[in-house]
């Protein structure tokens, strides 16, 4: 696939970039040239290739949920300047 000027200028507009037009031929090469390098890779048949690993399978080592700290609850609320019935009291920030 090869792109003319008028696409990649249509492409820089999708996606908000501002071209220089003195570098729009040079950007018009560099895409066909990608384009034609995936167009090649993609006529590869890879049917017979087993693939070598795949991020789904992996698996992470999870720690067992257990509790490590006490409950200081009350040790907390009891230097608090404002508690009522296990909630601390703050002021009032929105008028």
């Amino acid at each position: 696939m090869t792109l003319d000027a008028d696409k990649v200028k249509k492409i820089a507009q999708l996606a908000r970039l501002d071209i220089d037009a003195s570098a729009i031929p040079g950007y018009a090469t560099n895409l066909s040239n990608i384009l034609q390098l995936v167009e090649q890779m993609n006529a590869v048949s890879t049917e017979q290739v087993e693939p070598m690993a795949h991020p789904l399978d992996a698996t992470q080592r999870l720690r067992e949920d257990v509790v490590t700290e006490t409950n200081q609850r009350d040790q907390f609320q009891a230097i608090a300047p404002q508690v009522d019935a296990g909630l601390y009291l703050v002021p009032k920030v929105i008028e």
